[in-house]
């Protein structure tokens, strides 16, 4: 089974995440939050995954350390619980609309790690997190994961679908690079024989 458990300490959050790729989509999550939680609950999910996620972060200060660094430990958690990436079928794409927003995500699990990111938002927060914290999620996934990631919502007025949007749309994308092809179940998905 491909999982992984990965536990962060700094001066600011002290974090533990736990990964079942090939999960049925449960999730337990406790990130201080609120919003935070239900797009993580809703990234497992919609992404076939089983996650669970325990933080304290400092969020006295605001949002930001936490965010970042949950996306720090999910993205070395994929990573860890991917291994050689033997048999992956490494890419994967998605468009998932929520209601007036429309969001589209693709992923190469390519170990060159890149973030494209396309959204704007209306306001500063939803709920408790800050919108401009999303883009800062994604980046700190993609580079500690090894992705090379595109995602980008043109349309829509409603932060909360936007983000919501972008998250299930990961999700999705993600799903299927993680897929294990069952035509190579065993071979490194690329030329180089490496990623």
């Amino acid at each position: 089974m491909r999982q992984s458990k990965i536990h962060r300490q700094t001066s600011e959050t002290d974090i533990t995440i736990q990964l079942f790729l090939d999960g049925s989509g449960q999730a337990e999550v406790a990130t201080g939050i609120g919003f935070l939680d239900h797009m993580l609950t809703l990234l497992a999910r919609h992404g076939g995954l089983d996650l669970s996620v325990s933080v304290r972060g400092d969020l006295n200060v605001d949002d930001h350390h936490t965010v970042e660094d949950v996306g720090i430990v999910l993205g070395q958690a994929l990573k860890d619980a991917l291994g050689e990436k033997r048999g992956i079928s490494r890419f994967g794409h998605a468009v998932i609309p929520m209601d007036e927003a429309l969001a589209s995500s693709a992923v190469d699990i390519s170990g060159r790690p890149w973030l494209s990111f396309n959204a704007r938002f209306s306001a500063e927060k939803v709920g408790g997190f800050s919108t401009q914290m999303t883009g800062e999620f994604f980046r700190a996934l993609a580079v500690n994961a090894g992705l090379t990631l595109h995602l980008s919502c043109v349309t829509g007025q409603n932060d909360h679908h936007i983000i919501e949007a972008l998250f299930k749309s990961f999700a999705r994308s993600l799903a299927q690079a993680c897929a294990i092809n069952s035509q190579a179940p065993n071979q490194i998905p690329s030329t180089k024989g490496l990623l």
